[in-house]
């Protein structure tokens, strides 16, 4: 039999529908394959840097304070768009627990490695930051040392690493330069030193610069006392002092054994001329004025610390007081390792290690907060990094030298 004219027209519109509605079922199909190229181009990229601090163990305090200071500059440079030159990326931390051994910090190297940072930045101790950038080196990561003043760590020729603030060479430099127009001001009282520092590579380098530098600017070394990190008593190192009664005690320690001798020579009533640290571990540390205000008065320091004329450094300062922290040097110089390394990614317009390096070496940054000006790397040392000095006055760290950056007149000598 033959098909009729209505079976004819059915088979048509059959026909038609089914390559309509196949046609729309390969667009549907298509969809879910170019959604996710929508979203990835509204979605910024991430870069994820690694911040390594001790966070517990006996640098614990420190390495809280250098985290906070990483934290609130990546906050920042997210909050105003990210990095421009790759579309808005934003930041992410991956945090590492140094956890105050150098043995710690290289494990926690190895893991940010295995999870992509395009960066390091940290270690705070000397000793942590020597082992954690030469694990770094191996896979060509850039690294910045954020304190460790060992001038150990850039003697190595390691491409990777950068210090942006000064080592012990140039902080004891500047150091004695400071002193002796300090003491000169005040009619040289001072003319003889105890020096007592910590045993390990901070200290025991430091210790070994002063004793060839002091004697050449008219300075007699009466003893020189080394004592172990941590140290859980200086009652011997406080008797010797009062034995010697040298006119200066030059301190190099970190915090708790610098608060332990401190309150060691308040109870013994041990008053020398004067305490004048250099890169000591309390002496520039908010929490050592607050919680031992007796002890810390008059405290002299030659350390890192902000430009107390900027801006954007008070600011910081009353954010970090603000949630409760007391303020130290470690949160600037994280705050400012932090910028420094976001402006070399935004220059580099890549997260690319290599060209993170490319761009550190070439780095003119000066939007930090330090009293540095432009930076300038040589051979990984920022070549315009410089400490200040401190004092404690009163319920406040004072900038007292030099001139430029000072905010109180020195208090010298103090007994």
């Amino acid at each position: 039999m033959g098909r009729s004219v209505q079976d004819s027209t059915l088979i048509g519109i059959s026909r038609r529908t089914v390559l309509k509605a196949g046609a729309a079922a390969a667009a549907v199909t298509a969809l879910p394959f170019a959604a996710p190229s929508v979203l990835r181009a509204q979605t910024p990229p991430v870069v994820k840097i690694g911040i390594l601090q001790p966070v517990t163990g006996a640098l614990a305090h420190d390495g809280d304070l250098g985290r906070a200071g990483a934290e609130m500059a990546i906050n920042e440079i997210n909050a105003a768009g990210g990095i421009k030159s790759l579309g808005g990326a934003t930041l992410e931390m991956l945090f590492g627990d140094a956890r105050s051994t150098p043995e710690a910090g290289t494990q926690e190297v190895e893991r940010m490695q295995a999870e992509g940072v395009s960066a390091i930045v940290g270690g705070f101790a000397s000793p942590i930051c020597l082992a954690a950038s030469q694990a770094a080196a191996r896979y060509e990561l850039p690294y910045l040392v954020d304190v460790g003043v060992s001038d150990q760590i850039m003697a190595r020729g390691l491409t990777n690493t950068f210090r942006f603030s000064p080592g012990f060479g140039k902080v004891t430099q500047v150091a004695l330069d400071n002193l002796t127009a300090i003491n000169d001001k005040a009619g040289k009282p001072a003319r003889t030193v105890v020096l007592v520092h910590e045993d390990g590579l901070f200290g025991s380098g430091l210790a070994k610069l002063l004793q060839s530098e002091l004697p050449k600017r008219g300075f007699e070394i009466l003893e020189t006392i080394a004592h172990p990190t941590p140290a859980r008593d200086m009652s011997n190192v406080a008797l010797r002092i009062r034995s010697l009664n040298p006119d200066l005690v030059i301190p190099s320690n970190y915090y708790g054994e610098f608060v332990l001798l401190a309150r060691t020579m308040q109870q013994q009533r041990i008053k020398p001329k004067g305490i004048y640290a250099i890169l000591g571990g309390a002496a520039s540390n908010g929490r050592f004025v607050k919680e031992f205000p007796q002890a810390a008065q008059n405290v002299i320091d030659c350390n890192h610390w902000h430009d107390p004329k900027n801006p954007k450094a008070l600011a910081l300062r009353k954010a970090v007081e603000g949630q409760g922290k007391s303020f130290a040097y470690n949160v600037s110089l994280n705050y400012s390792n932090v910028l420094l390394l976001a402006d070399a990614i935004e220059r580099a317009g890549s997260s690319d290690r290599k060209k993170i390096i490319e761009a550190l070496n070439a780095s003119t940054f000066a939007g930090h907060i330090m009293p540095y000006g432009p930076t300038k790397f040589v051979n990984g040392q920022n070549e315009g990094a410089t400490p200040i000095n401190t004092q404690i006055q009163g319920e406040d760290i004072k900038v007292i030298f030099p001139d430029a950056f000072a905010e109180a007149k020195a208090n010298f000598p103090a007994a």
